[in-house]
């Protein structure tokens, strides 16, 4: 990259510009950075002589942005928030006690955070910062030192290791299942489908393995999460497909209730993803082997409740 230093302002002159920019004045401005009204006053005017453009105009005892004033805070903000996060994560990238995890929103919120206090008690001083990442990344551009995947298990760069499959349950609230009479598989094709943006063919799927024919199954609304799907079944939305997991709580207060049918295992799996330079470090070892253990409780768990609700998975 070549660029020459003329053509780029101070990061005094952007921050300058951009608290000025959310005050609308430059002496709040000057309070907030602890600098004089006129250090701000030049910051700015060097910034606007930089660009060959006026940024503020002024109104009354206030400035306004001008339209390219608006046009370059929409940037210049957007660099700060990047510069401040790639900040953050480099200062706590060397730390010995952080884990910086990429993890999918629905399975970290309902499933990893409420056990994540189990894995921080026995290993006291640790930190963990996580991130949301819905697709492989390059572990060589992002500061992350494991993941957690849904999905094959390809990821390049890195090794995958088997947490667990799904069990996918068909769910809806108890006072729906009763007024819309939603007992068995073929019933559910009366109801509204809710349907998980990323996953389109699964209720096709779902009843395609339950030996129903599919007819329809492609109509209703679609949303982009687990979570979301989770609250609009309870709402009474409509009937939907989660993996068991994820609704067990909603499941044990009634908030939701099973379709009688057999559990659908998934063709695809959770995978603990870690990068190749990691794959010897004591605290990803570690996390490794505790999250390994927390997923086969859980499936074990999951077996027995289907068992005792006579229902055996499906092929």
């Amino acid at each position: 990259m070549n660029l020459s230093r003329r053509h780029l302002p101070s990061l005094m002159e952007l921050v300058a510009f951009e608290r000025a920019a959310s005050h609308g004045s430059f002496t709040r401005a000057a309070e907030e950075l602890s600098l004089t009204q006129g250090a701000v006053s030049r910051q700015i005017r060097s910034l606007e002589e930089t660009l060959g453009i006026s940024l503020f105009v002024r109104v009354r005892r206030s400035v306004v942005l001008t339209d390219a004033g608006r046009l370059y805070l929409n940037d210049v903000g957007r660099i700060l928030r990047d510069l401040q996060a790639a900040t953050e994560r480099a200062s706590a990238f060397g730390a010995k006690d952080v884990i910086s995890l990429a993890v999918l929103p629905t399975f970290a919120t309902r499933w990893l955070m409420p056990r994540i206090p189990d894995f921080v008690a026995g290993h006291p001083g640790v930190t963990i910062h996580f991130m949301v990442r819905l697709e492989p990344f390059s572990f060589d551009e992002e500061p992350c030192d494991a993941a957690i995947h849904f999905g094959d298990g390809a990821w390049p760069g890195a090794r995958t290791f088997r947490l667990c499959n799904e069990q996918i349950v068909a769910v809806g609230s108890p006072a729906l299942l009763q007024r819309e009479r939603l007992r068995r598989p073929a019933d559910v094709l009366r109801a509204t489908l809710l349907h998980q943006i990323t996953r389109p063919d699964a209720w096709s799927d779902w009843l395609h393995r339950q030996g129903v024919e599919a007819q329809g199954a492609l109509r209703g609304p679609r949303l982009e999460q687990f979570g979301m799907i989770a609250e609009a079944a309870i709402a009474g939305l409509g009937i939907a497909l989660v993996p068991r997991f994820l609704v067990e709580p909603e499941l044990a207060d009634g908030r939701l209730a099973l379709i009688e049918a057999p559990p659908v295992e998934s063709r695809s799996a959770y995978w603990f993803v870690v990068p190749e330079r990691k794959l010897d470090d004591p605290l990803i070892r570690a996390f490794g082997a505790w999250i390994a253990g927390e997923t086969a409780y859980a499936r074990r768990r999951s077996e027995d409740l289907a068992r005792g609700a006579g229902l055996a998975p499906a092929s």
